[in-house]
């Protein structure tokens, strides 16, 4: 089962463009977490020596290698090469997502257009992608938050605080409470993904929803009788200091 509830098939197609090859390895082990990685394809000009470093990470995780020359000068080959695939795809039928590995603006519309067509599509791409691009996909996953997983080595980027993420963890309260101000910690998940695809605990230096929420210090939290978490937000007077912002 993945974290979209499922068992999927995904495809996924990277623009090395824009995106290092030191993130792959991490990269396929977060897509794992959704589903399986059936199809795997990287574009880009491979003569070229800025994507020699794609080498080890094409063996190493069997990656097709689409090679796409640049024969005239500002426009991006791999780009279009990507967008073609990812249509022909579409069509066929066969899988139940894609994964869009890029920081590319240029891919919004291809983003809407799969989902427009009922798949599921997760972006990977550094937090300096367009808001367009990233609220164009089902989830979007920031590469910075996936440190150091298997033989990745990434550099682990300074954390927002935990209190950062309170607006947003109200919001979506908002959105689901019962009379009592009660929500499940589940339902609340999927609320803040579907109000922000880029909504990520590992921003906030948390690996579960559990741990930001009662780091934040604003939101009460117990177990129900069916042993699932709820939460709601302290009163004023019952607030907590959020927790210090981990170095």
């Amino acid at each position: 089962m993945s974290k979209l509830g499922k068992s999927v098939a995904f495809a996924v197609l990277i623009d090395a463009d824009n995106a290092s090859a030191r993130h792959a390895d991490a990269i396929f082990e977060e897509v794992a977490t959704f589903g399986e990685a059936m199809i795997r394809r990287v574009y880009g000009d491979f003569a070229s020596e800025g994507l020699k470093s794609w080498d080890r990470a094409i063996q190493a995780h069997a990656i097709l290698q689409q090679q796409q020359r640049n024969n005239t000068t500002g426009k991006n080959a791999a780009d279009i090469a990507l967008v073609i695939d990812a249509m022909d795809l579409l069509y066929k039928r066969t899988l139940d997502g894609v994964c869009l590995v890029s920081s590319d603006s240029d891919f919004t519309r291809l983003a809407q257009r799969l989902r427009e067509e009922g798949l599921v599509v997760i972006g990977i791409g550094e937090k300096k992608a367009p808001e367009a691009f990233r609220n164009a996909c089902n989830r979007f996953i920031f590469v910075e938050n996936l440190t150091s997983q298997g033989t990745a080595t990434i550099a682990t980027p300074e954390k927002d605080p935990p209190s950062k993420a309170v607006p947003l963890i109200r919001r979506a309260i908002a959105a689901l409470e019962d009379d009592d101000g009660w929500v499940k910690l589940g339902p609340l998940g999927a609320k803040l993904h579907a109000m922000v695809p880029d909504f990520d605990t590992r921003t906030y230096g948390e690996s579960k929803l559990s741990g930001l929420v009662e780091k934040s210090g604003a939101f009460e939290m117990k177990r129900n009788s069916t042993g699932h978490h709820t939460i709601k937000e302290r009163s004023p007077k019952k607030q907590k200091a959020p927790a210090a912002k981990k170095s």
